[in-house]
C-alpha cells in the first residue's frame, strides 16, 4: 500500500479515491483558465472525486521555438494564485528550472517536474527542500524501476511528500506506448503513482513543428490504469482542444469529461469492492 500524502486537504494514496489532476496544458489567458479551473471543481464535485488544477506558466520543452510557451513565471503565478484564492482549490505548475523553484513554492501547492528534466539531481534536491508535495514524472527513456534512484535522490532532504507519475515510453519515432506492469512496479516502491492520461497519447513531434496526439483514446487508457490500479489521473483539459495553444490534439475536451469521470469513479468502487471481498 501506498503512504497517504495530503496536500491542502486532498488526500492522496493508500485506498483513497483516485485524485484528478487536470486543466489545461499552458495558461493562455486569466479568464480562460478561471473559467476552466471552476467547471473542473464542479465537475469533480458532481461526480465526488477529488481535484487538484493544473496548468503550465511555461512549457520550456516545446517542440519549435515558434511555440506557445505561455506567460511566464510572474504573471502565470498571479494567475494561479487568483484561481486558487477564488475557487479554493490546490494548484499545481511545472518548475524547469532551480531558479524557479522558490517563486513557485510560494504559490503553489504542489511542484511538478516534468519528465525530461526527472534526472536533474539539483532540480529534485530544490524541489524536496522546499518541503512542498512534488510530483516527478517519469521519463519516456526510463525504466520502471529506474523511478527508486529517483525516489532516494528525493527523500534524502528528509522530504516524503512525493507522488510518481507515467507518462509513457518512446517507442520508436513520434510515438508512445504505456507498459501497465509499471504501474505496479512503481507502487512498490511505496509512494504514490499518478497515471498521465493525455502525454500517454501524445506524438511527440508528430506534426513536424508541434506533437501530435491521440484523444479518442483517453478514456480505454483511463480505465486501464485504474483497473490495474493507481492513485490518481492526470488530464490535460481545455474546452476547444482544437482551437487550444498548446498540446491541443492529445487534450481532453471539458464537455466529455463527466461521462469519462463517472466511468472512472463507478470502476473504481468495483475493483475496491472485488478487492475487499478478495481479502476476506
Amino acid at each position: 500500500m501506498t503512504r497517504d500524502i495530503n496536500i491542502k486537504g486532498v488526500v492522496i494514496g493508500g485506498n483513497d479515491l483516485p485524485v484528478i489532476i487536470a486543466g489545461p496544458c499552458v495558461i493562455e489567458n486569466e479568464e480562460i483558465t478561471l473559467s476552466t479551473a471552476g467547471k473542473l471543481k464542479e465537475i469533480c464535485g458532481a461526480v465526488g472525486l477529488p481535484f487538484m488544477f493544473k496548468s503550465s506558466y511555461d512549457k520550456a520543452n516545446r517542440t519549435s521555438l515558434s511555440s506557445y510557451r505561455g506567460p511566464g513565471l510572474e504573471k502565470g503565478l498571479r494567475t494561479l494564485w487568483t484561481v486558487k484564492r477564488t475557487l479554493d482549490i490546490p494548484v499545481v505548475s511545472d518548475v524547469h528550472s532551480v531558479e524557479d523553484v522558490k517563486p513557485a513554492s510560494e504559490v503553489l501547492d504542489m511542484l511538478q517536474i516534468p519528465a525530461f528534466l526527472c534526472r536533474q539531481t539539483d532540480l529534485i534536491l530544490a524541489a524536496s527542500n522546499t518541503g512542498k508535495a512534488v510530483n516527478i514524472k517519469k521519463g519516456q527513456f526510463l525504466a520502471p524501476w529506474d523511478m527508486k534512484n529517483i525516489i532516494d535522490k528525493f527523500t534524502s532532504t528528509g522530504n516524503h511528500n512525493l507522488l510518481i507519475t507515467e507518462r509513457g515510453t518512446s517507442f520508436g519515432y513520434n510515438n508512445l506506448v504505456v507498459d501497465f506492469r509499471g504501474l505496479p512496479i512503481m507502487r512498490s516502491f511505496g509512494y504514490p503513482v499518478i497515471f498521465d492520461v493525455s502525454h500517454s497519447l501524445q506524438l511527440p513531434g508528430g506534426q513536424g513543428k508541434s506533437s501530435g496526439g491521440q484523444r479518442e483514446f483517453a478514456e480505454p487508457l483511463a480505465r486501464a490504469a485504474v483497473a490495474v490500479g493507481v492513485d490518481g489521473l492526470f488530464m490535460e483539459v481545455h474546452p476547444d482542444p482544437d482551437k487550444a495553444l498548446c498540446d491541443g490534439p492529445n487534450m481532453i475536451r471539458l464537455g466529455s469529461l463527466h461521462k469519462l469521470l463517472k466511468t472512472i469513479k463507478d470502476l473504481h468502487a468495483l475493483i475496491s469492492e472485488q478487492t475487499a471481498k478478495g481479502n476476506r
